[in-house]
C-alpha cells in the first residue's frame, strides 16, 4: 500500500462503500470523484459556502473540511440518497413551487440544512430561524425570500399534519 492511500469503509446513502483513497481526498472530492455523486457541489472549498453539504452520522457537515478517511466507518448521506428516500420530496416540491432555486448550484446544501432544521424543530418556527440555521449557506441568486418562504411553507405543512397549529 503506498504511503499516501488508505482503505476506507463506510456506509453511503445505505450502501457498503469499500474504496482506498489518498489521505488528503477531501469527502465532497471523494463522493464526487469517486462514487460519482454529483449533488453535493465544490464551492468555496473553505467551508463558507455550504454548498458541499452532506450529512455524516446524522449530522450536517462541509464536505470540502472533512477528509474521506474521517468517514472510516461512519454513515454518510448525500441528497442523492435522502432525495431517493422522499424524505425531502415535500421540501424539493416547495422549493420550485416558491421558485426557491435559480441556478441550482445551492439548492442541496440548502435543502439538507433546512431538512435538518424541520426534523429537529419542536415548535412553530419563525421566518428569523429559519434565517439563521440557513445562514451558513449561501445563494447567489435569490436573495433567499423564497426559500425561506419554501422551508416556512413545509414547516406549517408538517405542523398542520401532525396535528398542531
Amino acid at each position: 500500500m503506498s504511503d499516501d492511500q488508505l482503505d476506507i469503509v463506510l456506509t453511503v446513502n445505505g450502501e457498503p462503500v469499500n474504496e482506498r483513497v489518498a489521505a488528503r481526498t477531501t469527502l465532497v472530492d471523494f463522493l464526487r470523484e469517486t462514487l460519482h455523486l454529483t449533488g453535493s457541489h465544490v464551492g468555496c472549498e473553505h467551508g463558507v459556502c455550504g454548498a458541499c453539504t452532506v450529512r455524516v452520522n446524522g449530522e450536517i457537515v462541509r464536505g470540502c473540511l472533512m477528509l474521506a478517511v474521517q468517514c472510516d466507518s461512519a454513515t454518510v448521506e448525500t441528497i442523492e440518497g435522502v432525495s431517493d428516500s422522499g424524505a425531502v420530496a415535500d421540501l424539493q416540491d416547495a422549493f420550485v413551487r416558491r421558485n426557491a432555486l435559480q441556478c441550482g448550484f445551492c439548492t442541496p446544501g440548502m435543502i439538507l440544512t433546512a431538512q435538518e432544521l424541520l426534523d429537529k424543530a419542536t415548535a412553530p418556527l419563525s421566518r428569523d430561524a429559519i434565517r439563521e440555521h440557513l445562514s451558513g449557506n449561501y445563494c447567489r441568486c435569490t436573495g433567499y425570500h423564497a426559500i425561506v418562504d419554501a422551508v416556512e411553507s413545509v414547516a406549517q405543512d408538517r405542523e398542520r399534519a401532525r396535528g398542531r397549529s
